[in-house]
């Protein structure tokens, strides 16, 4: 069971080494999957001891959890607020942390054969992986109605989980790797004129 409630009541880690066990942790993810990672590989990379890792994380579970939420390199991209939505969306889309970079996608890839298996792991996942994510997105959609810009009665929640829905089918099932044209397209020819409802020209 992932209690990532008590993770954040363990003692830290001293100075930038429990930064580095993070980053550590999501590149191990990225690169051999969650099945595959160890404590042992983990304490490696980091140049760390297992019992540094054991002291600080319970399981290997709440390791992976506490690094896809809080490491580097994987970071919850920042809130933009370009003055329309679809500058919004392309920024967020493509930038740093976006669907574009490749860490995060990696990471997820990684995590997938997991997720289905282990529902506290994906529990977890949801809750700070995905919600801090899925939170900024409702914020821009909420946004371009409050500017009378998108149809009052749109549904946020569909749309939100839109865009990342054919991004990964195409990643993962298709085999194709996310592009800016990729996103764009799917932007342009689907998100906005659902946002817009009736008041699509």
């Amino acid at each position: 069971m992932v209690d990532t409630a008590g993770a954040r009541h363990r003692p830290r880690v001293e100075g930038g080494r429990e930064e580095e066990i993070l980053d550590a942790t999501v590149a191990l993810v990225a690169e051999v999957g969650y099945d595959r990672l160890t404590m042992d590989a983990v304490a490696t990379a980091a140049k760390a001891s297992k019992a540094t890792l054991y002291r600080r994380w319970t399981s290997k579970a709440e390791l992976v959890v506490d690094a896809i939420s809080r490491a580097k390199g994987c970071p919850v991209p920042d809130d933009v607020d370009t003055g329309s939505l679809r500058g919004d969306l392309v920024s967020l889309s493509c930038g740093d942390g976006g669907f574009t970079d490749e860490m995060p996608m990696s990471v997820m890839a990684g995590l997938l054969t997991a997720l289905q298996r282990d529902a506290e792991l994906q529990r977890a996942f949801r809750e700070r992986f995905l919600a801090p994510r899925l939170g900024l997105v409702t914020r821009i959609y909420r946004r371009a109605i409050d500017r009378g810009e998108i149809s009052a009665d749109v549904d946020i929640e569909l749309l939100v989980s839109t865009l990342p829905a054919v991004i990964i089918h195409h990643a993962f099932l298709l085999g194709q790797e996310p592009t800016d044209d990729l996103i764009l397209r799917v932007i342009d020819h689907v998100i906005l004129p659902a946002a817009r409802g009736s008041q699509a020209s």
